[in-house]
Parts: structure tokens; sequence; C-alpha cells
């Protein structure tokens, strides 16, 4: 079915308009992922492993799919996950997708490395969001950003732990946006992608303006455009972060804080201990090393490692409301999804993301009434059968 007839209901459907409305660099940046991308197409079919179990005549007559995050209450246990260069998108993504957030009743997270800045986004609304932070090797400009998240009312702070280097991406390699490419390969991915998406062009290109890293402005003051923002921030990650950094981070940061990119039961361990409320399970989307595990598979050992000492949440992989419900069986308190609602928006901006997040939770619930269950506490492993490989 050709894509401009496509009425959008699942996660690969707004994939499919996004690839033909995006320009393929940016396309690429959003759907790729580190060197052969084994990881990632691994964090995605791994949920296929686990079979719900099916069972009949219960009162599921009020099924209910309410729950918390982060202390606080969300219509589903789901979060849309910071997205790097979000706004690049459509036009002013991350407001359009805050908006659509809070029409769903879940929480947003905007990345350091977003378009619009926390001010823009803090003035759609007066419901707090969540911010995303790396550790960059100037302290001062990380208590600089906390301040400003905290005066606009960000109380969750998600920091990313496993960015030490940049994962290699050969995607963004061959499009121009991470270097090696040839003239011809930048004209490629440049001027002639532009010309060739005009609806992008004009919409965000030129109407999406200032396309800037909204929260490093002040930073950057020389960059006129993203690529010279990434250059900035590449240069600015921390390699000898440690776990007494996350206790310094601890100690100026008095909202929740969340780990994100533990990967093995031992670093959600050293996080609990570090004073982290919550960690999310995550290998960056596949993103970073090719070949390590998908979050999924990983999820019950972190869970049995922190035993209630911090909350789990899980990243990587959800692509619908059943697959919520299996990373909630495996032991996940709530998920966090990235690539589906940037999909969603450059397919379909604010009503796109909103439709998704209806879908989604449809579907939760269509799965929890036929496993039995009508409350998110009584989704539990015996739901589930994970088959091996």
């Amino acid at each position: 079915m050709p894509t401009m007839n496509l009425v959008p209901v699942t996660s690969e459907d707004y994939r499919r308009i996004a690839e033909r409305k995006l320009p393929r660099f940016l396309f690429d940046y959003v759907d790729g992922g580190a060197y052969d991308e084994a990881t990632l197409r691994r964090n995605v079919s791994d949920f296929a492993r686990i079979e719900p179990k099916q069972r009949v005549m219960r009162d599921v007559s009020n099924v209910t799919t309410n729950g918390m995050l982060a202390g606080e209450n969300c219509e589903m246990p789901l979060a849309l996950a910071p997205v790097g260069m979000g706004g690049m998108l459509a036009r002013r993504a991350e407001v359009q997708a805050k908006r659509a957030a809070d029409a769903a009743g879940v929480p947003f997270t905007l990345s350091t490395v977003s378009i619009c800045a926390l001010e823009e986004i803090a003035s759609v609304s007066s419901k707090p969001f969540w911010f995303q932070l790396y550790m960059l090797r100037d302290r001062a400009i990380v208590q600089e950003i906390l301040d400003r998240a905290w005066d606009v009312g960000v109380r969750t702070l998600v920091f990313t732990v496993d960015l030490a280097v940049v994962g290699e991406r050969y995607r963004d390699v061959r499009n121009g946006i991470a270097g090696g490419a040839s003239a011809w390969g930048k004209l490629r991915a440049g001027l002639l992608s532009y010309l060739s998406h005009p609806q992008w062009a004009i919409d965000v290109g030129i109407k999406g303006k200032p396309h800037t890293f909204g929260n490093l402005t002040k930073y950057v003051p020389a960059a006129t455009d993203p690529s010279q923002y990434r250059e900035w921030v590449g240069s600015q990650f921390d390699a000898s972060v440690t776990w007494k950094d996350i206790e310094w981070l601890r100690g100026i940061w008095n909202g929740k804080l969340i780990i994100k990119g533990v990967l093995s039961s031992e670093d959600a361990h050293s996080a609990a201990e570090a004073g982290a409320d919550g960690v999310i399970v995550s290998n960056h989307g596949g993103r970073q090393l090719d070949g390590v595990a998908s979050s999924i598979s990983v999820l019950p050992g972190v869970r049995d490692k922190i035993d209630g000492r911090a909350e789990v949440l899980l990243d990587g992989g959800i692509r619908s409301g059943l697959d919520v419900f299996r990373a909630k069986a495996l032991g996940a308190d709530g998920v966090l999804i990235g690539r589906p609602w940037a999909y969603a928006v450059a397919a379909g901006g604010e009503d796109g993301v909103e439709n998704l997040l209806t879908a989604m939770r449809r579907e939760l619930t269509v799965a929890m009434a036929l496993c039995g269950v009508d409350n998110m506490n009584d989704i539990n492993s015996d739901l589930v059968v994970a088959r091996p490989r």
C-alpha cells in the first residue's frame, strides 16, 4: 500500500510515512543504529519471543491502565523518551510532542540537545515534564542547566550514562552528519535532500527556525546550525565520569534522579548505591555498542538486583501497547518510547503523537483484558512465557 494512502495506526505505519516525508539524513539519524544495527533489531525482535498467556472467564469489565512514574500519576506507565534534534523532524516538534503527551496523560522528556529550549517547552502548559542531561566537562554549565530546569518546574532528571564516547553510526557517516562523507555525499544529504522534500523544507527548514540546540545557545554563541552544536557537545562528553560524579549530581539535584543507560545488574546496583531514584534499562536504542544484549533480555536480572531500592524503567524496542504489557510482566515499572514518537511527529505532528499514544493505550487495555487482569499491579511474569531464540 502506498504510504500516501496509509491511515497510520502502528509505529511501523508512522515509520513508513516519516521515511517518505523526511530528508534521508534525518530519517536515517532517527531510524539508524550503531555498526551493523544488530542490537537495534534485537531490541524489537526479542519482544516477539515473549508470549502472553491468554486467560478467559475473568471479570475485565473495568480495565484501567493508570499508574505511577517517578512519583507522578499517569494514564499508562509510559513516557516519551528524549530524542536529540527532535525539533528537526517537524516544526518545533518537541513542543508538539509535549502537547500530545499532556493530552495523553504521560510524561514528556526533553533532551539536552533538543531544538526547543527548556523555557519554550515549559510555556506549553503547567504540567511538569522530565529533562535529560549528559555529564559535560564543564560542571558549571551542568549546574546552570540544572538550575534552569528547576526554575521551569522540572522535578525529574534523566541522566544518561552510556555516552562516554559516541557510537559509530554508519548511516550518519554515509550521510555526512558524522564526518567522513565525500563532497557528493554531503551534497546529496544536504541541498539535494532538501530539494526532494519541499514540504519539509518549507514547514521545518524555513518556518521551524531557529535550528539551534535551544538549551545550549548561550554556551555556543557562534554556532548557527545543529551540526556545529554537535561538534561542541561531542567535545564536552566526559569519558572520565564515574559513580562518584553521580553522587555529586545527587547532592545538587533535589528532585527525582533517574539513571539512563544501565544494561547490567552490577551497574543497576551501583546506580542505586549512588542515590538514584530509578534506572532505565537501555542500550541507547542500539545506537552505541552494537552486539550488546537487548534491553528486554536483561530486564529481569536488573529487576532482581534492584530489589525494590529504585524504580526500574525500560527503553528500547517498545513498539506497541502489547510490548508495554510484556515489559511490565518481566518487571518494568514503566517504559519509555523514543523512535515511535519521533516517527509519529514526523508523520503527523501533534495529532500523530497523540493518536499513536491512544492506540498504544488501547492495545495495552486489550492485552490486559485478554490475559485476565484489570489493573497494572496484577501484571506479572505468570502472564507471559519467554521462548528461547
